[in-house]
């Protein structure tokens, strides 16, 4: 098996079980939680670091939400478990990046990790992601590829893969949904309120060798629960959320 290959072959199977990378950052994380709380210099910026790593993480969202709100069905940015493109998609915010949502999904990761106050950390799992996506990209290229042979090679030639350029940006026809992200977006949602949760009580239990305490991050949580709850309601049982032309 040639290299391209095997990355193929690596990718399609990761792709099937990429939820679970953020199980092991959370069992990665727990050292270098530890080490960034016993620096007395790291804890006098914790408000500052704070702030820059939820930035990081709404940059993340937004991304995604402007790939998810603009996307129509059936083109390759709406695959969730394989490889799934009935057309290629190559205008708006993919007219700009191959790859809006693995993007997307990095600074949301991003600004997670940030939130340990460890740089190292930081550098490491920039490491990991790139090495873990780098394959499942390759797949859906390499699919995509096949199917649609010389549209993808022209709009691949002049389109980055993952960091972003405005020099070919065309605008997409489909208005942006806000309906659609609240659709598709609320899991995910819901799934970084509790990272952050799980490192705030992690920091406090290191640090002060106790849990009983309500902590803010807890109330968010509780907040986070509820809106999930609701969107995952008006989702399955009722037709508020629904559009024909992208559902």
């Amino acid at each position: 098996m040639n290299l391209h290959s095997k990355l193929v072959s690596q990718g399609n199977f990761l792709f099937r079980y990429r939820s679970y990378f953020p199980v092991f950052l959370f069992v990665l994380a727990v050292p270098f939680v530890y080490m960034s709380s016993h620096n007395p210099y790291l804890m006098t910026l914790n408000i500052p670091a704070t702030v820059f790593s939820l930035l990081v993480c709404a940059a993340g969202f937004i991304v995604r939400s402007y790939a998810i709100g603009t996307t129509p069905k059936g083109t390759s940015g709406r695959n969730t478990r394989e490889q799934v493109a009935e057309k290629l998609n190559t205008s708006g915010i993919y007219s700009a990046v191959r790859h809006p949502l693995y993007l997307g999904n990095y600074l949301i990761w991003a600004g997670i990790v940030l939130f340990t106050f460890c740089v190292i950390f930081f550098i490491i799992f920039s490491l990991l992601f790139w090495i873990y996506y780098e394959r499942i990209m390759a797949a859906e290229e390499d699919f995509i590829g096949r199917k649609f042979g010389q549209a993808f090679e022209d709009w691949a030639g002049k389109t980055p893969a993952f960091i972003p350029s405005l020099k070919h940006y065309t605008p997409t026809l489909l208005p942006f949904s806000f309906k659609t992200v609240l659709r598709r977006e609320y899991s995910g949602f819901l799934a970084t309120v509790i990272s952050f949760t799980y490192i705030d009580y992690l920091r406090f239990y290191i640090t002060d060798n106790r849990l009983s305490e309500v902590r803010l991050s807890l109330y968010i949580l509780a907040v986070s629960v509820v809106i999930t709850l609701i969107l995952r309601t008006l989702k399955h049982h009722t037709q508020i959320l629904s559009e024909k032309d992208r559902s």
